[in-house]
Formats: C-alpha cells, structure tokens, sequence
C-alpha cells in the first residue's frame, strides 16, 4: 500500500511539474514579443477588410451582435464589419469598427516611438462618446491574441464613467478569423454586457 501511495505522490509530482513548465515555457514565449513585434504582426495580419460572422457563429458574445444598428451586416460577406490599414507611413495602425454605421468606432494603435518601441498604445473612439487610452499587455499577448488594458495612468480608465476597459483580439483559422472583444466597465468594475463581436476576413 505505501509503495501505491508513493508511486501515486510521484506521478502526481511529475504531472504537476509538466504543466507548471508548460505554463512557464507559454509565459516565456510571450514575453519574447516585443512591443514593435507585435505592432509590426498586427498591421502585418489585420490589414484587411473583415465581415461580421454570421449569427450561429457570434458564440461566447453578449448579443452585441443583434443591435439594430448592425444586425444586416450580420452573415453579410460583402459588407465590411470591421476594418485595419497602416497608415501615416507605417506609424499607425487605424481600425474602423462598425463603418457606415451608427456605432462606428475608430481606433488608433501606435509606438510610444516608432524608433524606441517600447510601449505599444491605443485610443479607442468611442461611441459611448469617450476616448480611453490603453496599453499593450505583453505578458498576456501571443502571435494570435493581443490583449490590450485601459491605461490606469489615465483619469477615465480610474474613472466610473461606462468606458471600454479592455480590448483582446483572437485569430483563428489560420488568421481568416478574428474575435474582436471590447469589454465596458463601469463603477470601477466589468459590466454584464460588452461589445463582443465575430469576423471573417473578405
């Protein structure tokens, strides 16, 4: 019985330390991004036009998706649902959201230095008629997901006021498909409800 115990202790041991080193390694992956590496791979892979997914594919969302300003662009793969362009000579990456709409957005992600990257930014315009600021979340960014936090510098991200809080952008299918999240807070904590939306690359 105690040679069981033992063997089952070690086992347990081995298994645990297999998954902290895989965590460890993920973590270490991430961390070799830079923040011009992953501005350079976001203009490199967004650059397009990018239609709203049609409805039975708007999964793990919070029904943004059904708001009567955008539900015909739902399933429409010739209407543009979101979309990116570098611009002022390779220094911005602009993102239209929602264009021709009533809930167009805009979004600017930029350097702190085109030359000295060391901070990736972003100002969202927003139709809750704010501007917050956020910043790069390297720890959490990968090659097909990046993650961007208000910047808690700022007196909005500290704020009450209804603002979006965090933005994380998901590729999949060989990057042909993007889960654009933008999560709203208020009174210092996450709402219920976010603008959580699904698009296919046209």
């Amino acid at each position: 019985m105690k040679k069981i115990l033992l063997f089952l202790i070690i086992v347990g041991a081995i298994t645990f330390t297999a998954v902290q080193a895989k965590e460890e390694l993920r973590k270490a992956e991430a961390n070799k991004l830079t923040a011009m590496d992953v501005y350079k791979l976001m203009g490199f892979v967004l650059s397009d036009s990018w239609s709203l997914s049609p409805k039975e594919e708007q999964v793990d969302t919070t029904g943004a998706h059904e708001n009567k300003a955008i539900i015909h662009l739902v399933g429409d793969n010739k209407a543009v649902g979101t979309k990116y362009k570098v611009i002022g000579s390779g220094a911005t990456l602009e993102e239209v959201l929602l264009p021709d709409t009533k809930k167009s957005m805009v979004t600017m992600y930029h350097c702190n230095s085109y030359t000295n990257c060391t901070k990736l930014k972003a100002t969202h315009y927003c139709a809750k008629k704010n501007q917050p600021q956020f910043l790069l979340n390297l720890e959490e960014t990968r090659k097909d997901k990046f993650v961007f936090d208000c910047d808690m510098s700022t007196e909005l991200c500290n704020s009450d006021e209804d603002h979006i809080h965090k933005m994380i952008f998901e590729l999949s299918e060989e990057d042909s498909h993007l889960k654009a999240s933008y999560l709203a807070w208020k009174d210092k904590k996450l709402r219920d409800k976010h603008s959580i939306y699904h698009f296919d690359r046209m």
